[in-house]
């Protein structure tokens, strides 16, 4: 499952980058080993509302009751962000598998080959993978991130009968891409 996952985070990376764009950060939640679904942040003013748009990506993992979950974000994107000091190695897929007894950093650095630049200075590129170093366990965290995976595990109490699906609307209402896997799909 998780080469699965790496790899539908590499392919997302490269389809972005190739039309001049990083993909901001993204979650999977998983119940009993099984995808819940693609949760991507909601547009994001930089600053606070950065950092409470990203934590706030645990809410579908809570609702669900999700045992892992996966998170994948750039570690200059959400530096920039969130006004915090780059972290790491940049450019810089991240993914953090967590459960709620810890977690392990996974880090994919790569460089940018440049496709094309447009009229207005935007630039495609194409992610060039390089090794990856070891996976950390217990590695840093940077706060947002950190904040969604400690939440992903914190029971979300709604007075409602079906708090995933009301917790999946509030979300898309909110601005967030979800992609429900057709186990956990309405």
């Amino acid at each position: 499952m998780w080469n699965g996952l790496v790899g539908v985070a590499k392919e997302t990376y490269t389809a972005s980058l190739g039309e001049g764009a990083v993909p901001g950060p993204l979650m999977m939640p998983l119940v009993r080993g099984e995808l819940v679904g693609l949760i991507w942040v909601r547009p994001l003013k930089v600053g606070q509302d950065a950092l409470a748009g990203i934590a706030e990506l645990a809410n579908i993992a809570a609702a669900a009751g999700a045992d892992e979950v996966v998170l994948a974000w750039e570690t200059h994107d959400v530096a920039t962000a969130c006004e915090l000091p780059i972290v790491g190695p940049a450019p810089c897929l991240n993914m953090v598998l967590a459960t709620r007894d810890g977690h392990v950093l996974h880090q994919f650095p790569y460089s940018e080959q440049l496709l094309s630049r447009s009229p207005e200075g935007w630039a495609s590129v194409a992610p060039d993978w390089m090794p990856a170093p070891a996976p950390q366990p217990g590695g840093e965290l940077v706060p947002p991130i950190r904040a969604a995976v400690n939440f992903s595990f914190t029971p979300i109490e709604l007075d409602h009968p079906d708090p995933f699906g009301v917790t999946v609307v509030l979300m898309e209402e909110d601005g967030y891409r979800i992609s429900l896997t057709e186990a956990f799909a309405r």
